[in-house]
C-alpha cells in the first residue's frame, strides 16, 4: 500500500498535482502525528522506488487538480439539471452534488401528521421548527415524537428539533370581527383590558404607554399597517391611520426603531423551555435577544438542568444591534428574524444586517440562520415569486448555514411544493459558487488553536483532491470547524452519540451519521466506508479524506491529528 506522509505548512502552497495517473495510491498518512509538522515534501511510490511530489499553488479560482481530472466549467452546470417543463422544486441531482445548505421547515396545522413530516423530511426538511406561539405543549409533544421516530429509522438520515419561544411580544387585544382601519382616521389604544370598539382597541402590554412618544410610529403585524402617535395619557394612545387595513384579533405591534421594555425570556418562555429539557430539543432559539446576559442566564439554567441543548439567539429587535458581538459570542448561532428586525428598524437596513450577521457568525464560527419571508407568497400560491426566488440565492451566497420557512410549512396551501422550492434554488445556487481551493482567508488558523488549523488543512486537502470529508467525532466540535471552512464537497460527520448527530444537522455541508466505534480504528474505518458505499453516499474507486481530531482522541491515549487520504476498496 503506497503512502504519502506531509504537512502544509504554507496555504498558498498547496498540493494540486494531478494524481489520477497514480493509480496504485490507496491509503495516504498525511498527518501520522503532530510530530510530523517539519516535513515540507510529498512523497508515493511508483512500482519500487519513491520520488518527490512538488507542490503548486492554485492559480486560478476554480481550476484545481482532482484525481478525476481538472475542474470543468461544463461538469458544472451537470450537477443540477431541471427536468424538462423547468417546474421549480423538481431537479435531477448528480450523486456527486449534494445541499449543504440546511432547511429549517415550522410545523403547523398543515404539517403536523406523520404523513406530512416524512414528506417533507423526503422534500428536503433537516430541522422542524415548534413555534411556541401557537399549539401547546401536548401538539408540540407530537410533533416531538413523530420527528424522533423518524429519525431512530435512519443511520443516515435526521431532523432536528428547534423550539423557538414567544418572546416579549405586544400585541392587540381580541376584536369581535375586523375593524378596518382608513388613512387619516383616528384610533386609539388602551391598557385597559378587553377593550374593543370601532375605534379602540386593548393592547396586552401596561407599560406600552410609557414606552411609545408623540411621534412614534407604530406598526401592526410587521408594517402591513401604520399609525403615528399624535396623544397619550395614563392609559391611552390616540394615534393617526397612516397605512390602513383590517385589524384583526392579536395582531403584533412594533414601535419603529424602539424595543420594548420586557424581558427577553417570558414566565411563558420558561415554562416552554422546561418543556424543551423534558422532552430533548436539540436547540433552542431565543426571541428578542437583547444582550448577552439573557443568553447567559439561559445556559446556567440548562447546565444546571444537565441539557445538552444549545442556543440560537434571534435578532430581531433594535435594542440587539447595539450588542451584536456579546450576544453573538455568548450564543450557539444565530437566527436572522427580518420580520421584526424591518419592523423595528428602517427597513433598507434589513439587507445589510443580514450580510453583516452572516459575516460575524462565519468569523465566530457560529451556525447562522437567514429567516422569514423567504417564501412567504407560496402560503397561498404553488409558484414562488422571482423575488423570493432571489432571496434565497442571495442567504446561500452570503453562507448562511441554513433557511427558514415559516407559515410557508406551519399553515400554508403547499408546504411540500414551498420546501422543494427553496431545496432546489439552494442546490442550484450552490452549484454556481467559486470553487477555491483554499478555505477564506478571513479564518487565520495559524493564530488560533491546533483544532483550527487541522481543519484549515483538511479542507485544502480535500478541496485540492477533489474528494469528500469523512471525519470521527464524539463531541461535533471537528465536524463543526469543518463546516465553518466550507469544503467543495459534503463532512460525512460518524458520531456513537445520537444527541451530537442530531445536533449536526444544521451545520451547512455536514451530513451526520450515527455508528458505534469499535476499539479498532482500522474496522471502525471499514464500516464506515462499507456504510457510505451501501447508501451509494461514495462509490467504489473513490478518494476521500478521512479525518480524526486530537482533542478527544477516539483510538489513541494521546492527542493526535491525522488525515488520510483513502481510496475506497471493498
Amino acid at each position: 500500500m503506497a503512502a504519502i506522509t506531509t504537512i502544509l505548512t504554507d496555504a498558498s502552497a498547496v498540493a494540486t498535482a494531478d494524481l489520477s495517473s497514480f493509480r496504485t495510491i490507496s491509503d495516504h498518512s498525511l498527518f501520522d502525528s503532530v510530530t510530523n509538522w517539519t516535513k515540507r515534501r510529498l512523497f508515493t511510490s511508483k512500482g519500487d522506488s519513491s520520488f518527490p511530489i512538488r507542490s503548486m499553488h492554485n492559480t486560478q479560482t476554480g481550476v484545481a487538480s482532482s484525481t478525476n481530472g481538472h475542474f470543468n466549467a461544463d461538469k458544472l452546470k451537470s450537477t443540477v439539471e431541471l427536468l424538462n417543463g423547468g417546474a421549480l422544486g423538481q431537479v435531477k441531482m448528480n450523486s456527486s452534488h449534494r445541499r449543504k445548505t440546511k432547511i429549517v421547515c415550522t410545523i403547523g396545522p398543515s404539517t403536523s401528521s406523520r404523513e406530512m413530516i416524512w414528506k417533507l423530511a423526503e422534500a428536503g426538511m433537516n430541522v422542524a421548527r415548534l413555534n411556541m406561539s401557537h399549539g401547546d405543549h401536548v401538539s408540540h409533544q407530537k410533533t416531538i415524537d413523530l420527528v424522533k421516530e423518524y429519525n431512530a429509522q435512519f443511520e443516515d438520515k435526521v431532523i432536528a428539533i428547534m423550539l423557538d419561544t414567544k418572546g416579549p411580544e405586544v400585541r392587540s387585544g381580541d376584536v369581535p370581527r375586523p375593524i378596518q382601519l382608513k388613512e387619516g382616521q383616528e384610533f386609539k389604544f388602551t391598557i385597559r383590558r378587553g377593550v374593543s370598539t370601532e375605534d379602540t382597541v386593548s393592547v396586552n402590554y401596561d407599560d406600552f404607554v410609557n414606552d411609545v412618544e408623540v411621534g412614534d410610529i407604530l406598526l401592526v403585524d410587521g408594517g402591513m399597517m401604520s399609525l403615528a402617535v399624535k396623544s397619550k395619557t395614563k392609559e391611552l394612545v390616540t394615534c393617526v391611520v397612516v397605512d390602513g387595513g383590517e385589524l384583526k384579533s392579536r395582531r403584533h405591534l412594533n414601535v419603529r426603531g424602539k424595543s420594548a421594555t420586557l424581558p427577553s425570556i417570558t414566565d411563558k418562555d420558561w415554562e416552554d423551555i422546561k418543556f424543551g429539557v423534558d422532552s430533548q430539543v436539540d436547540f433552542y432559539a431565543v426571541s428578542f435577544v437583547k444582550d448577552a446576559k439573557v443568553v447567559h442566564e439561559l445556559k446556567d439554567y440548562l447546565k444546571g438542568c444537565n441539557a445538552d441543548i444549545h442556543v440560537i439567539v434571534k435578532i430581531e429587535s433594535a435594542d440587539s444591534i447595539p450588542n451584536l458581538h456579546s450576544i453573538i459570542s455568548a450564543s450557539d448561532g444565530a437566527m436572522v428574524a427580518r420580520g421584526d428586525l424591518g419592523a423595528e428598524l428602517p427597513i433598507e437596513e434589513v439587507p445589510l444586517l443580514q450580510e453583516d450577521i452572516i459575516r460575524r457568525c462565519r468569523d465566530m464560527h457560529k451556525p447562522v440562520i437567514v429567516a422569514t419571508n423567504m417564501l412567504e407568497s407560496m402560503i397561498n400560491h404553488p409558484t414562488p415569486t422571482r423575488a423570493e426566488v432571489s432571496d434565497i440565492a442571495i442567504a446561500v451566497r452570503e453562507g448562511a448555514d441554513a433557511i427558514m420557512l415559516s407559515g410557508e410549512t406551519a399553515h400554508g396551501k403547499y408546504p411540500i411544493k414551498a420546501a422543494k422550492v427553496m431545496h432546489t434554488v439552494a442546490l442550484r445556487t450552490e452549484s454556481s459558487l467559486p470553487l477555491n481551493v483554499m478555505p477564506p482567508v478571513r479564518f487565520n488558523a495559524y493564530k488560533s488553536h491546533m483544532g483550527e488549523m487541522f481543519a484549515f488543512h483538511s479542507t485544502t486537502m480535500a478541496n485540492t483532491l477533489n474528494t469528500p470529508i469523512v471525519v470521527f467525532t464524539r463531541t461535533g466540535s471537528m465536524a463543526i470547524l469543518l463546516s465553518h471552512y466550507r469544503p467543495s464537497s459534503s463532512i460525512f460527520a460518524f458520531t456513537n452519540k445520537e444527541r451530537i448527530k442530531q445536533r449536526l444537522a444544521l451545520y451547512q455541508g455536514v451530513i451526520p451519521i450515527y455508528m458505534q466505534f469499535s476499539d479498532d480504528a482500522e474496522e471502525t474505518f471499514s464500516r464506515a466506508l462499507k456504510l457510505l458505499t451501501g447508501k451509494n453516499l461514495v462509490e467504489e474507486g473513490e478518494f476521500i479524506t478521512l479525518v480524526q481530531s486530537g482533542a478527544q482522541p477516539i483510538w489513541r491515549r494521546e492527542s493526535t491529528h491525522h488525515i488520510q487520504v483513502r481510496k475506497v476498496e471493498l
